[in-house]
């Protein structure tokens, strides 16, 4: 056992919860962590683990919305429960178009994007994005999932097609699209983090399945461990983000990524 890789895996794992919910992109920050603690590992399983380390991210959101979620929660009346499966569909039918163009294209996404250059590219256009949004200042039309219409759902669920292009940030693509369409920042977070269950499970169980997982003892130890820190780190960042929230905008993320942008391509283009 390479217990090397395992640390690779751990740290790779926190960067993993930290950015997937957060609106800077974690495939962008996982390409990039890598090119500089490079696994030794074969390169099927690398492209696999970067997928499927997400389902520990996944679970935190289950965890942590269990009962929001859950359409047979006793402790729900008729209506609730009503609303609750309603919140389902509108989750699924949101998540139908970056799963099909997903299925359809990965490998020519994978073969075409996945660089540093397309990374920082996004990285920087978003970020301008999201300050230039966040200016705009209009209230809310969208309040509660109950105001958030099939239609809406569909057209957030067409945003978040951007983010199959590394970089862009899944979350980022759906908190954009739905802020654009009237929803609070609250509402967009929330249902940012739903959509991910449906695309997640979907991205991971092909990933698995495509890789045919033949991995070595090693790899697939660290790709248990770097769930499990995934896992663990995402619930105290989505507490983290659900707080902040509250009181502040996204303006913050969007120099994050602008300033990330412009050092990834200095690295990869004047220092490296």
């Amino acid at each position: 056992m390479d217990f090397v890789e395992i640390l690779k895996a751990i740290l790779l794992g926190i960067v993993q919860g930290i950015t997937e919910w957060l609106p800077v992109s974690s495939t962008g920050h996982l390409i990039l962590v890598e090119d500089f603690i490079k696994f030794n590992l074969s390169q099927t399983f690398v492209s696999t683990f970067f997928v499927v380390i997400q389902l520990g991210s996944i679970l935190a959101v289950v965890v942590l919305f269990f009962s929001k979620l859950n359409p047979f929660d006793p402790g729900k009346t008729g209506y609730e429960k009503k609303e609750t499966l309603s919140l389902w569909i509108k989750i699924i039918v949101a998540t139908v178009p970056a799963g099909v163009i997903g299925f359809l294209f990965d490998d020519k996404i994978e073969e075409l994007l996945y660089n540093p250059t397309t990374v920082a590219l996004t990285l920087i256009i978003y970020g301008i994005i999201f300050i230039i949004i966040e200016n705009r200042n209009r209230r809310p039309k969208i309040n509660n999932f109950d105001g958030l219409s099939y239609k809406t759902a569909v057209l957030i669920g067409l945003f978040q097609m951007l983010a199959l292009i590394p970089g862009t940030s899944r979350s980022g693509a759906t908190i954009i699209g739905a802020v654009l369409l009237g929803t609070s920042r609250y509402i967009a977070a929330e249902f940012s983090f739903f959509l991910a269950i449906p695309v997640m499970l979907g991205a991971s169980g092909y990933k698995l399945l495509k890789s045919g997982m033949v991995f070595s003892g090693t790899e697939w130890l660290a790709l248990g461990t770097g769930s499990l820190v995934a896992f663990v780190v995402s619930i105290f960042v989505i507490k983290f983000l659900m707080d902040y929230i509250k009181k502040h905008d996204f303006k913050v993320f969007g120099y994050y990524r602008i300033i990330l942008g412009i050092l990834v391509l200095a690295y990869f283009y004047i220092i490296k």
